[in-house]
């Protein structure tokens, strides 16, 4: 898969590099970040592991990894990805998807979904796009139901954590018969800034 730009008022989606990772350490490194993610990146190694597996997946025809800069400062700001890609049956994930703190309640993440949604469907003829959170973080749930996407399922004990724990994982989705009224909705909560935080990585 080609590399791709995908850009917005409020946030530039780039093709993930190796050459984020000094960026991604200074705002990425938070804890906090990663408490509901099976991984768990603290220290410039761990960064570069996860770009590292970002670029792999990529390389394999499965993802198309991207850093997050912010238009109004050209500054990275974290990290999202269309990942899970499978084309003989139309459809992909949305995850993956961290920001820095100073980020986290902007419309940073509100307009960088748009992009990926308009991306997988428009560009990508996907029927389906998927979403999956951590079934313990609430906050990140109600993030993905604003979005527009229907809470499916809890696929229980579905992943191990960094820390040992069991995992059960909620998935949510959007099919093609659904996106116009998300894409709506999306394009109507940046035009009124009533964007909020956004769901965290999956």
């Amino acid at each position: 898969m080609e590399p791709t730009v995908l850009e917005g008022r409020y946030v530039r989606l780039v093709p993930l590099s190796r050459d984020h990772v000094p960026a991604l350490c200074e705002i990425g490194l938070d804890p906090e970040i990663w408490r509901w993610t099976p991984t768990r990146v603290a220290t410039t190694a761990d960064m570069e592991t996860y770009v590292a597996e970002g670029l792999a997946e990529h390389d394999a025809g499965r993802a198309l990894p991207f850093a997050q800069i912010d238009v109004a400062t050209d500054r990275v700001v974290g990290c999202t990805r269309l990942a899970n890609i499978d084309r003989a049956h139309a459809r992909a994930e949305i995850g993956w998807t961290w920001l820095g703190r100073p980020w986290q309640r902007t419309a940073i993440n509100t307009e960088a979904k748009l992009l990926l949604f308009t991306y997988a469907f428009d560009v990508m003829g996907c029927r389906r796009v998927e979403l999956k959170t951590d079934r313990m973080n609430e906050q990140s749930r109600r993030a993905i139901g604003r979005l527009g996407a229907v809470e499916e399922g809890v696929f229980r004990r579905h992943m191990i954590t960094a820390t040992g724990r069991s995992r059960d994982t909620v998935y949510f989705s959007v099919i093609d018969d659904e996106w116009p009224a998300v894409r709506s909705g999306l394009q109507h909560r940046l035009d009124t800034g009533s964007s909020g935080r956004g769901p965290s990585a999956s």
